[in-house]
C-alpha cells in the first residue's frame, strides 16, 4: 500500500484550515508577490462583480479588496470551513459565498466582470475544465476575463506522470466514488492555454511567471 493516502478535496483543506494561511505564503514560493500581482489584475471599478474559483480563506481577496474594497465578489468552494473561515475575514465586504464544486455550481450568464482563481484548478484535467471554462465564458460580461494563477506542468511528461500516478493511487486505494481527490495533476500552459481557446476565449495571454506558477488572462 502507497504511503500515499488520498483525501476528498474538501476533507483535505479543511483538516488543515488553522495552518491553511500560513503554509500558503510561506511554504510556496513567490507567494505573496503572484498573489499582490493577481489582485491587482482585477478590475478597479468601485461596485464590480467577480467570481472567484476555488476561492479558500481569501489570500487573494485581501488584497484586491485593499485595491477595490466595493467590489462585489462571489466566492465558490467545496470546504465550508474555509468558506466560514473567509466570512470571519471580511465581515464589511459584499461577498456572496456558495459551497460545492465549481463544476457543479451556476454562473449565471454575463453576471461578472471578471472572474479570478489561485491555486485550485491544476488538480483537473483538460477534459474536466473544458465545460467549466465554457460555463466561466457564458457567466462573463462581454469583453470581461478570467485571470489564472497557478501551478503549471514544466512539460508533456511530467504532466502526463502526475495524472497515471493519481490513477494508480486511487486504483491501490479502491476509489471509484468519482468524488475528487487531491492530488496535483497540473496541466502545462500550453494546454491550459488551448483548453481556454477552445471554450471560446478569444485572447489568452502569459502575464507573469514565478518558477512553475503562473498568471493567465483569458479575455472573452
Amino acid at each position: 500500500m502507497s504511503e500515499t493516502m488520498l483525501e476528498k478535496m474538501e476533507d483535505f483543506f479543511d483538516s488543515r484550515l488553522d495552518m491553511y494561511d500560513e503554509h500558503q505564503l510561506n511554504c510556496i514560493d513567490s507567494a505573496r508577490d503572484f498573489l499582490q500581482f493577481t489582485a491587482e489584475c482585477l478590475p478597479p471599478r468601485p461596485g464590480c462583480a467577480v467570481l472567484d474559483l476555488g476561492c479558500g480563506t481569501g489570500l487573494e481577496l485581501e488584497r484586491y479588496f485593499a485595491v477595490n474594497p466595493s467590489a462585489q465578489v462571489t466566492g465558490i468552494d467545496m470546504a465550508p470551513g474555509m468558506l466560514r473561515r473567509l466570512k470571519e475575514k471580511f465581515p464589511d465586504k459584499k461577498i456572496a459565498l456558495m459551497l460545492g464544486s465549481y463544476f457543479d455550481l451556476p454562473f449565471g450568464s454575463e453576471a461578472y466582470e471578471a472572474a479570478v482563481s489561485v491555486e485550485s484548478l491544476h488538480h483537473f484535467t483538460a477534459a474536466e475544465k473544458l465545460p467549466l471554462y465554457k460555463k466561466l465564458w457564458n457567466a462573463l460580461k462581454p469583453g470581461g476575463f478570467f485571470i489564472l494563477t497557478d501551478y503549471f506542468a514544466l512539460s508533456d511528461a511530467e504532466e502526463r506522470r502526475c495524472r497515471e500516478e493519481l490513477l494508480r493511487l486511487k486504483a491501490e486505494q479502491g476509489l471509484t466514488d468519482g468524488a475528487f481527490y487531491h492530488f496535483d495533476t497540473p496541466l502545462t500552459v500550453e494546454h491550459e492555454t488551448d483548453c481556454l481557446r477552445d471554450a471560446g476565449f478569444s485572447r489568452v495571454e502569459q502575464l507573469r511567471r514565478w518558477g512553475p506558477t503562473h498568471t493567465l488572462r483569458a479575455v472573452k
